[in-house]
């Protein structure tokens, strides 16, 4: 048995719906249960359950510190594991707990907060103390890709940062807080894109990857996802594609899961 997942690997070769290569090709988002697209900006389902799976065992603690409308939450709450959610817009996090109200099998704790700021994280151990527990055994950051989408008018909200540099700051303390309470030897995953501004590609993904490191996370998988389905482009694809071709740029068709080790000393 796997010190960080449920897996028998006596049998190892029944768990064909696990991810083991580092480019993901996902055809389409899935809707079932409790997940909608409505949120601009949400990710697919099938990236937290696969690391979900992976990289926790039922009953253990998740942490998602932008969890927007709750696409980690409901994965949590099929895969039978606990769930702290932090977001900085209070309507998002009001609808969560509402989608969650029903489950009285595992512990979902979703507050409204700064997830750059340390007076969260204060919060959050005051639950883990409630339910017996110091640490989460597994994070997961899907931040806002810049100033691509702005999802609120806060100034801390960091789709608003005045600069790419302070973008980073900002996600860099997101990395520290949410590192400090994540267990040893366990798990810390970003799922970021890049951008293009001023003809120029801009490497969000790989700065983010930067700032893991900097935090002292070791860096153990960088996969590769498709974006095929992306709204902004549906319906665009020949126009997107005359526009490559008349010019000097390729596509966006990828998005980035960056996997990292909290070591142990």
């Amino acid at each position: 048995m796997s010190r960080f997942n449920d897996f028998d690997m006596n049998k190892w070769k029944e768990l064909s719906d696990i991810e083991t290569g580092s480019l993901w090709i996902i055809d389409k988002r899935d809707n079932s249960g409790k997940h909608s697209g409505f949120y601009h900006g949400n990710f697919v389902p099938q990236i937290p359950r696969q690391l979900i799976k992976r990289y926790t065992k039922k009953d253990e603690i998740v942490l998602d510190a932008f969890m927007g409308s709750g696409t980690t939450a409901y994965e949590c709450e099929t895969l039978h594991r606990n769930f702290i959610g932090i977001d900085i817009k209070p309507e998002m996090v009001d609808y969560v707990n509402k989608q969650l109200l029903d489950n009285t099998k595992n512990s979902f704790f979703c507050i409204t907060g700064d997830s750059s700021e340390a007076a969260v994280y204060e919060k959050i151990n005051d639950h883990l103390l409630s339910i017996n527990k110091s640490k989460v055994q597994l994070v997961i950051l899907h931040p806002p890709y810049f100033d691509i989408l702005k999802f609120s008018d806060k100034k801390n909200d960091l789709s608003n940062a005045p600069n790419l540099s302070k973008f980073l700051e900002l996600f860099g303390k997101v990395v520290q807080n949410t590192s400090c309470i994540l267990e040893q030897n366990r798990y810390l995953a970003i799922v970021i894109g890049d951008k293009y501004a001023n003809s120029e590609w801009i490497p969000l993904g790989f700065y983010c990857m930067q700032e893991a490191m900097k935090a002292g996370l070791t860096l153990k998988s960088i996969i590769v996802k498709n974006m095929e389905g992306n709204r902004a482009k549906q319906g665009k694809n020949d126009i997107w594609r005359y526009r490559a071709l008349n010019s000097d740029y390729y596509i966006f068709k990828h998005e980035y899961i960056l996997l990292f080790k909290k070591k142990g000393k």
